[in-house]
């Protein structure tokens, strides 16, 4: 495998009044394309402001970022803009989709503001990347008209729509019931057998015992990294 992200020494301080909170604490951690990563800690452990930093969200305070070989704690806000548009999909627990736009509309997004896509090619890309999701007959509706599931289904098209390299998912099913969990998480399985590069933030283990490796997060800091997964 080549290696997609590479974190050395990385740290976060946020000042807060007069108190400094250090989020993140010397952080060393490389990713590989085509990982499943689970990362899980208890609120405040880091694991959000780590998932930002990843993201293209949010800059370290001090340490090194590297992606696709790009170093990317140098980066200006246009830069990491480009980056977060072209190379990396991300999937929240609340779905994120406009209110009043279709679930195509919503797919189109992120490629109107690729300057590699054009605008004739972007309802045939979301279509595909819908039915990619079981979602090709729906495609016309309202999030309002579709479930819980059927919103993350979306929402994941949505992500893959420009066919990053790396997919982002912060409590992909924290909005869900068991079973609507269970088929979106076997929808992630199937795009890592693919060849996508999953990176998840979850606070259940049965969840993150869809990932091949599980890292967990305590006081800013990585407090294990280990092999897991479903057979």
């Amino acid at each position: 495998m080549a290696l997609l992200i590479s974190l050395e020494h990385l740290s976060k301080t946020y000042k807060m009044g007069d108190i400094e909170v250090h989020a993140l604490q010397s952080v060393d951690l490389t990713v590989e394309k085509g990982e499943f990563v689970a990362i899980m800690g208890m609120s405040g452990s880091g694991k959000s402001t780590l998932m930002n930093i990843i993201g293209c969200l949010d800059l370290p305070s001090s340490g090194s970022y590297n992606f696709l070989s790009r170093r990317v704690d140098t980066c200006t806000r246009k830069e990491l803009a480009e980056l977060r548009n072209s190379q990396i999909g991300f999937v929240f627990q609340n779905f994120s989709l406009l209110s009043r736009t279709t679930a195509l509309e919503n797919v189109e997004l992120p490629m109107l503001y690729n300057r590699d896509k054009k605008a004739g090619s972007l309802p045939a890309l979301a279509k595909a990347a819908l039915e990619k999701v079981g979602l090709g007959e729906r495609m016309h509706h309202l999030p309002n008209q579709l479930s819980g599931g059927q919103q993350q289904r979306v929402a994941i098209a949505r992500a893959l729509v420009n066919d990053p390299p790396l997919i982002l998912a912060d409590e992909p099913t924290g909005a869900l019931d068991t079973r609507t969990s269970e088929e979106v998480m076997e929808l992630f399985t199937s795009l890592h057998k693919s060849g996508k590069t999953i990176i998840l933030v979850t606070h259940e283990m049965e969840i993150a015992q869809y990932a091949r490796r599980l890292i967990t997060m305590r006081d800013g800091c990585i407090l294990s990294d280990e092999p897991v997964g479903k057979k």
